[in-house]
């Protein structure tokens, strides 16, 4: 046998799809797929070359890839050190052993979901405009919220680099002054979301991002981080078309 190449019930349990013999059922079934080929019982892989289907789902098993969700506190840059000597990403990852890089960035003053992986390949198609992967933020805006806001944000408006819409707008709440919305867009422009509610007469008093393709924030606290499970990360891979 070749280095690094092990039976693929073994690969599949391993990543936890579930017992030996229980993949070898799933193998048995004709329900994986390897390098584009329906598996056979008897198969040996290569885990961290190997492209495993499992139920059309892509299942990662090279062990050395990493892919975390972090929720950035408000107040922290996003890099992985900064050289002004401010709170960064690598503050919060002394648990990782692992190097990671974010995926794309939130500025200082906004807070929530980020995505950490080592996997370049995935984090490029997750940040490219091509792929469209929509991104969903909370926003506290000064109030009362103009009818025409949403529409206008929707319609599209001029920035001075160019026309921007949102895919999605929803109010959430209304607090005295001020009010919550929720908006969802693709955009990946700097400040783009700021800019845009600037541009409606909304400017933003507090922005959280909630979600990020399928992956939601849910209840990770501030400055916590958690690894993926294998669904989200086979739900990462689909929402960038792989």
């Amino acid at each position: 046998m070749r280095d690094g190449v092990e039976r693929l019930q073994k690969v599949l349990a391993a990543a936890g799809v579930g017992s030996r013999r229980a993949c070898e059922d799933l193998i048995f079934r004709r329900r994986v797929t390897v390098d584009g080929k329906v598996a056979q019982l008897g198969d040996k892989v290569d885990p961290t070359t190997a492209v495993i289907y499992v139920d059309g789902e892509r299942l990662v098993t090279d062990t050395r890839l990493v892919y975390l969700a972090m929720n950035k506190p408000r107040g922290v840059v996003s890099t992985m050190a900064d050289e002004k000597g401010r709170t960064a990403l690598a503050d919060f990852l002394d648990r990782v052993e692992e190097r990671v890089y974010h995926v794309g960035r939130l500025d200082a003053d906004s807070e929530g979901l980020l995505l950490l992986t080592n996997d370049g390949t995935l984090a490029h198609r997750l940040m490219h405009p091509s792929y469209g992967v929509q991104k969903t933020y909370l926003c506290e805006v000064a109030g009362p919220l103009a009818r025409a806001a949403g529409r206008r944000l929707l319609a599209g408006v001029e920035l001075e680099d160019g026309p921007a819409k949102v895919d999605s707008f929803k109010l959430v709440d209304t607090l005295g002054k001020t009010a919550q919305i929720e908006i969802t867009l693709h955009e990946g422009r700097k400040h783009i979301v700021r800019r845009l509610l600037d541009e409606v007469g909304h400017p933003v008093s507090r922005l959280v991002r909630t979600q990020i393709g399928p992956i939601h924030l849910g209840d990770l606290r501030a400055g916590r981080t958690r690894r993926l499970t294998n669904a989200e990360v086979a739900a990462l891979f689909k929402a960038v078309g792989d």
